[in-house]
């Protein structure tokens, strides 16, 4: 997501991102490069705040704000885009997910892309069927060994369509 963002800035430019399960923060910080309006990072692991905010320092950025809580199945924010990278490795949270991204896109109309790495739990989940593909990023070999063989990483933009708003 973050390589996408910042090879294509009119995607965030002047728009306000929400960056769920934010981890080290790269994505938000690709998107404040990009000059997204508002960038809310948020992760529930502490640990990934501190290093969002080491991270703004060695990218010579201002902390964007961070909230370290689960946000989902809370009130749908106004956003315009919501991004959220390899989220989708357990079924529970998965669901979770699904339900909440789409009560964000009915209630405030928020554009939502995806990033994965082609796990099992998120291509057999139902939201896949919802998903178009915006492009496909090879992975290093590095990170393909340490990704147990996963080979690339896939940007989707989630539109679910109007029949499954009541699943």
């Amino acid at each position: 997501l973050f390589r996408y963002i910042l090879d294509n800035p009119h995607v965030v430019k002047g728009r306000s991102v929400l960056d769920l399960g934010s981890g080290c923060g790269a994505t938000a910080i690709a998107a404040v490069m990009s000059g997204a309006s508002q960038v809310l990072a948020n992760d529930i692991d502490p640990i990934a705040g501190m290093a969002m905010i080491l991270n703004c320092e060695l990218n010579h950025l201002n902390p964007f704000p961070i909230t370290i809580k689960n946000i989902i199945n809370s009130e749908a924010g106004n956003w315009d885009l919501i991004v959220l990278g390899d989220m989708f490795y357990d079924e529970q949270l998965a669901d979770g997910l699904h339900h909440w991204l789409r009560k964000c896109i009915r209630i405030q109309q928020t554009e939502v892309l995806i990033g994965d790495p082609g796990r099992h739990q998120f291509l057999s989940h139902s939201i896949r069927s919802q998903l178009h593909k915006v492009i496909e990023y090879s992975l290093p070999e590095y990170t393909r060994q340490e990704n147990y063989g996963l080979t690339s990483s896939i940007v989707w933009s989630y539109q679910p369509s109007k029949s499954s708003e009541n699943c």
